[in-house]
């Protein structure tokens, strides 16, 4: 008998765990405010809902897979304590909500990708940021603007903005810096996995995604990256 009514107990708490919580986006939300208010990474947020691109819209109904607003990771959630007038009832832990698969390693962060590849093509203009072209540091300006992250204007400025990053422990959405002019952070891409950077390319004459160590130019002129996507 005890053994069925604990059953039920974990029955129903499993059943109203599941029930997938809402978030409609108000003016000055963006994917990664979002996912913070709910515990979540960007990712999980945009393949739970099936996003196309980082980009949100104001009245646009998000589900935060039953998360609470302002909660800490669900895996992290405590078991809940029997209730005081069942005693003999074992405590049933709180079911976490399922996580959503990261992407695998070596594939790229999937929004990091879209945001980029959002401004694939555009001619290269020495100062441009947008209206009649983009230099490097006008692309990565862009780029992170739909991610909610104001980077300063030049590619020296930006060498100067979050944390160095090893060689060997590069990521989609960091920043990667070359010296090309005969001084550091001249030239600033967009690392996007798979050995691959997305920059805005003066030689090319547009934005282009093109490989990173296995093109002889850029890897004798590389001098290191810096993430500023947390």
């Amino acid at each position: 008998m005890n053994a069925l009514r604990t059953l039920l107990i974990a029955g129903a708490l499993t059943s109203g765990a599941s029930l997938a919580a809402t978030y409609t986006v108000k003016a000055g939300d963006t994917l990664y405010s979002v996912a913070e208010k709910y515990g979540m990474e960007p990712v999980q947020v945009m393949q739970l809902n099936g996003l196309p691109s980082p980009t949100l819209q104001v009245g646009q109904t998000l589900e935060v897979g039953g998360a609470e607003e302002g909660a800490a990771p669900l895996t992290a959630r405590p078991a809940r304590p029997a209730a005081p007038a069942q005693p003999k009832v074992a405590a049933v832990p709180t079911p976490a909500a399922p996580r959503v698969q990261q992407p695998a390693p070596g594939g790229g962060n999937a929004f990091v990708r879209t945001a980029a590849t959002r401004f694939l093509g555009i001619r290269y203009a020495l100062g441009g940021t947008g209206g009649r072209g983009l230099d490097c540091s006008g692309f990565t300006m862009r780029v992170f603007s739909q991610l909610g992250i104001r980077l300063p204007r030049t590619a020296a400025a930006q060498w100067r903005m979050g944390a160095s990053v090893s060689r060997r422990n590069l990521r989609a959405g960091d920043l990667v810096f070359f010296n090309t002019t005969g001084r550091a952070a001249s030239h600033v891409g967009i690392y996007i996995g798979d050995g691959l950077m997305a920059n805005a390319n003066s030689f090319k004459g547009r934005t282009v995604i093109e490989p990173l160590f296995t093109n002889a130019y850029w890897a004798s002129r590389y001098i290191g990256a810096r993430r500023v996507l947390s």
